[in-house]
C-alpha cells in the first residue's frame, strides 16, 4: 500500500502524463541543476524504476523543452544512461518564464512512454 502511494505521489509531483495503455507503470523522478532553474544550460537527471523499485536499464530518453506560451522554438536534448536507473541530459532554457519538459522514453523492450515535467519560473540571470 505504501509503495503504491509513493508511486502516485512521485507521479503527480513530476507532472507526468499517463503512460501508454500497453506500458507498465513506471516511476520517473527528476532533478534539475541548477535549481532554481535559470536561463542557460541545465542538467536534467531522471531516475526511472518499476513500482517495486527495480531500476530501468537500457532505455533511450529524448528531451524536449517548450515554453508554456506559443511561438517559441523548442530546445532538444538526449539523456544518457548513467547507471542504476539514472539518466542525465542537458537542455537550454533560452529565456525566463514557464517551461514544459517532455520526456520521450523508449524502454529496452520497445515500449514507448511520454512524461511531462513543468518547470515554472525559470529565472533570468542576475547582472552585476
Amino acid at each position: 500500500m505504501m509503495a503504491t502511494l509513493g508511486c502516485l505521489a512521485v507521479w503527480q509531483e513530476t507532472g507526468c502524463r499517463k503512460p501508454d495503455i500497453s506500458s507498465p507503470a513506471i516511476v520517473v523522478e527528476h532533478e534539475i541543476a541548477p535549481w532554481p532553474a535559470r536561463v542557460g544550460g541545465a542538467i536534467i537527471t531522471l531516475r526511472m524504476s518499476y513500482p517495486g523499485g527495480e531500476a530501468i536499464k537500457g532505455a533511450s530518453v529524448e528531451l524536449e523543452a517548450d515554453m508554456s506560451h506559443p511561438g517559441m522554438r523548442p530546445e532538444f536534448g538526449k539523456a544518457r544512461e548513467a547507471g542504476g536507473g539514472r539518466y542525465q541530459g542537458r537542455l537550454a532554457f533560452t529565456m525566463a518564464g514557464d517551461w514544459v519538459v517532455l520526456m520521450h522514453i523508449r524502454l529496452h523492450d520497445g515500449t514507448k512512454l511520454e512524461r511531462q515535467l513543468e518547470v515554472k519560473g525559470v529565472r533570468a540571470n542576475e547582472r552585476n
